[in-house]
């Protein structure tokens, strides 16, 4: 049975939807074509690409990475390389859930109480639910800085996902809890044939300030971030009701 596609319980305009799947169809073919997707293969996921390590010593040589002490970064297996080189550095890692299916969202991954495991071993979603914990978002503290999965991104900064919308729901659901601002540095690993001409965007997207490849580190140009929100009304019932903290929060906006 096929698995189903990642934007089939997204809202918003039926047009965009399709123009943004198109766009990631064409990418997970080029990375497969090209033989620089890594297993289990770049179609339906933030692909794992050849050259990943390079990427993230690409980001580890930045300033927004030296500056940095907390990082929230996506759980996918591309950025596991960044995730590992953070907790080698003595970062505080905040994992994000695979699709926030706990009402504990995000992981914690302290690099100095990794439960004897090696930064490489804790670093990936099986070792974080080892040696790490499941924290709430009232317990987490300020980020430093965010790094986002994309299956494909443009040199001015716009970014498409697989199609959950699940890193702009962190995003949002972090930006109003206080631990991320409109200046906090965004950043992603890909390979540069995730690097587009054109991605059609709304306006709660996030924009990048950094793309990171194997072969080159480039400062995005764009607008000044919004404060992104939770749109309510782009959100399903289905998506609402599989996200626990969505979930609790909708019925508290309904309460009475």
């Amino acid at each position: 049975m096929p698995k189903a596609r990642h934007d089939h319980d997204a809202g918003g305009d039926a047009e965009t939807l399709a123009a943004k799947q198109e766009l990631r169809e064409q990418v997970w073919a080029r990375l497969s074509e090209e033989k620089q997707a890594r297993f289990p293969g770049a179609r339906n996921r933030i692909p794992n690409f050849v050259g990943a390590e390079q990427a993230a010593e690409r980001l580890r040589d930045s300033d927004v990475w030296r500056n940095a002490r907390t990082i929230k970064c996506n759980p996918d297996s591309a950025q596991w390389p960044v995730r590992q080189r953070a907790l080698e550095d003595g970062k505080t890692v905040y994992m994000a859930v695979p699709r926030l299916a706990d009402a504990n969202p995000f992981f914690l991954l302290d690099p100095d109480d990794l439960g004897g495991r090696t930064p490489r071993q804790a670093s990936s979603i099986k070792g974080a639910t080892a040696a790490g914990r499941t924290v709430a978002v009232e317990d987490l503290e300020p980020v430093d800085l965010v790094v986002a999965g994309c299956v494909a991104v443009t040199e001015g900064g716009a970014r498409l996902g697989k199609g959950g919308g699940f890193s702009d729901l962190e995003y949002a659901i972090a930006f109003a809890a206080g631990l991320v601002t409109a200046d906090t540095p965004v950043v992603t690993t890909v390979h540069e044939l995730q690097v587009v001409d054109a991605i059609p965007t709304v306006d709660h997207d996030v924009a990048l300030d950094l793309v990171i490849t194997p072969e080159r580190t480039h400062a995005c140009r764009h607008e000044s971030r919004h404060d992104p929100r939770i749109v309510w009304e782009e959100l399903t019932a289905e998506k609402i009701e599989s996200i626990p903290l969505l979930a609790s929060r909708r019925r508290m906006r309904m309460a009475p």
